[in-house]
């Protein structure tokens, strides 16, 4: 066993009391600026394991809908339920990685560092960490001198430090190369198999079918659809997500 597997074990059992914080149920949410209605309304419930990938046009709202399930924006209307805790209770037992990773002015160990003692965690675990990400080599070096894949590695092993029970993933692999794809899915689904709850917004269908236990496909702001990896890109039931799959811009 990793040591990042050993303390993620050691932090599941020093949990083992708290309540469960799925399943997640999200009932009439409703987010507006001004006039403009970016969700309408969504429903959704997501169980205890696996990783879902939320899906749809460009403008459905699945950045937004990560803030607020994170607890980062308050819903207009509606709420979202995380084993009947609401987000803000629950915002230090999650982990959310954006797109763009906003990283300390400091070395990449430092980086790390800081998250464990804000978190009052130990600081040592800061050398497997890093060995994890593929990023120990590179302990001294100045965080922003990091390529944009490396980065992500690190917005990652950052989160993990957390030890999430649930990693929010906004787009994290977009305008990265091949290689550095597969390096990230490859730490999500190890976390995964280690027991972590994955949410995952992703415009990549090959990603999608490689990682996918299911699928939500959002659309005007409300879930179109929510069903099995396997049913959504063989038989999707809405005829907007199989424009969706065919390449075809739906307004």
């Amino acid at each position: 066993m990793s040591d990042v597997g050993a303390m993620t074990i050691a932090s599941a059992a020093g949990a083992a009391s708290r309540p469960a914080l799925l399943p997640l149920s999200v009932r009439d949410l409703v987010l507006r600026f001004g006039n403009t209605i970016v969700l309408d309304g969504l429903n959704l419930d997501l169980g205890a394991t696996g990783c879902t990938m939320i899906m749809g046009f460009n403008g459905s709202g699945k950045t937004l809908f990560l803030k607020l399930l994170h607890g980062l924006m308050q819903p207009t209307a509606g709420c979202v339920s995380w084993g009947g805790l609401q987000p803000a209770e629950v915002t230090a037992r999650q982990a959310l990685v954006f797109q763009k990773p906003v990283l300390l002015r400091r070395s990449v160990a430092a980086n790390l560092d800081f998250v464990l003692r804000s978190r009052g965690k130990d600081r040592a675990r800061t050398g497997a960490l890093l060995d994890h990400v593929g990023l120990a080599r590179k302990a001294d070096q100045p965080a922003r001198l990091l390529s944009g894949g490396e980065a992500q590695r690190l917005a990652l092993a950052r989160a993990l430090a957390t030890d999430p029970e649930v990693l929010l993933l906004d787009e994290p692999t977009a305008s990265l190369d091949p290689a550095s794809v597969l390096a990230i899915e490859q730490i999500v689904s190890e976390a995964r198999a280690r027991g972590t709850r994955i949410i995952f917004v992703t415009h990549d269908m090959g990603q999608a079918r490689r990682m996918a236990d299911d699928i939500v496909f959002l659309h005007n702001g409300r879930v179109a659809e929510h069903s099995a990896a396997t049913d959504f890109f063989s038989e999707p039931r809405s005829e907007t997500a199989r424009h969706y799959l065919n390449g075809r811009i739906v307004v």
